[in-house]
């Protein structure tokens, strides 16, 4: 089975004047359809480096990157827009969501850029606010939404356009834990339902919620670990 992410030394530098810092120094990681994988490390460890990478918001400086059969290592960046509006769906700790327009509306916004007439647009809207149990709330405006009300829909929108991978970079950072065990359940759904789900956090709790947790340190992985459930799993 060909992975979803093929990571083959992957290295990333940042230059400051003749130095040249590097935040990743070889990354070799493989990713499968419906996986779901935490990245973990401390400040400093290059893991956000890594997810910039991973969500073709960065190229990397050495190494090959295969997303889905295709390699976005060198692509330009024209390209990498067309890749992460069709391959990939984000969902940040600061939720982004435009505060005047409503909740259908905010989900339906990368469709409008997928060039989707808006019928269609709002049914698909209301299709990925079905799946975060949020359908009820489809026309109200943030401001009449809860914290997790607005990541749900945050997550909603980057379910929208179908996408290969889902990218979650600290969700819960800015929620309480009550709030961020809902919006965690609803990540573990979403993978349940078919999605590979790729989750950045520096909270052992949340990446928890994974099946397999990948701890990088000084930029490389020191460990990849499955959980003991999920290898269990597997081996059936």
């Amino acid at each position: 089975m060909e992975p979803i992410i093929h990571l083959d030394n992957i290295q990333k530098a940042y230059h400051m004047g003749n130095q040249a810092i590097y935040a990743l120094k070889g990354v070799g990681l493989d990713i499968f359809k419906n996986e779901y994988v935490a990245l973990m490390g401390p400040s400093g460890s290059g893991k956000s480096t890594l997810m910039n990478i991973l969500g073709c918001l960065d190229s990397p400086s050495g190494g090959t990157y295969v997303l889905n059969g295709k390699d976005v290592s060198k692509m330009p960046d024209d390209d990498l827009a067309e890749v992460r509006n069709t391959e990939i769906g984000f969902v940040f700790q600061q939720f982004n969501l435009l505060p005047r327009l409503s909740a259908v509306e905010n989900v339906a916004l990368p469709l409008i850029y997928a060039g989707i007439n808006k019928k269609e647009r709002t049914e698909r809207a209301m299709e990925a606010l079905k799946k975060v149990g949020l359908a009820d709330r489809s026309h109200h405006k943030s401001n009449e939404l809860s914290g997790g009300q607005i990541q749900r829909v945050a997550i909603a929108r980057a379910l929208v356009n179908n996408p290969s991978l889902l990218l979650a970079d600290e969700p819960t950072g800015n929620l309480d834990s009550k709030t961020s065990i809902e919006v965690m359940e609803i990540f573990g759904k979403i993978q349940q339902g078919g999605n590979t789900v790729v989750l950045v956090t520096h909270e052992e709790d949340i990446a928890a919620y994974a099946h397999r947790i990948v701890r990088l340190k000084d930029g490389v992985i020191e460990s990849d670990k499955a959980k003991e459930q999920s290898s269990v799993k597997t081996t059936f």
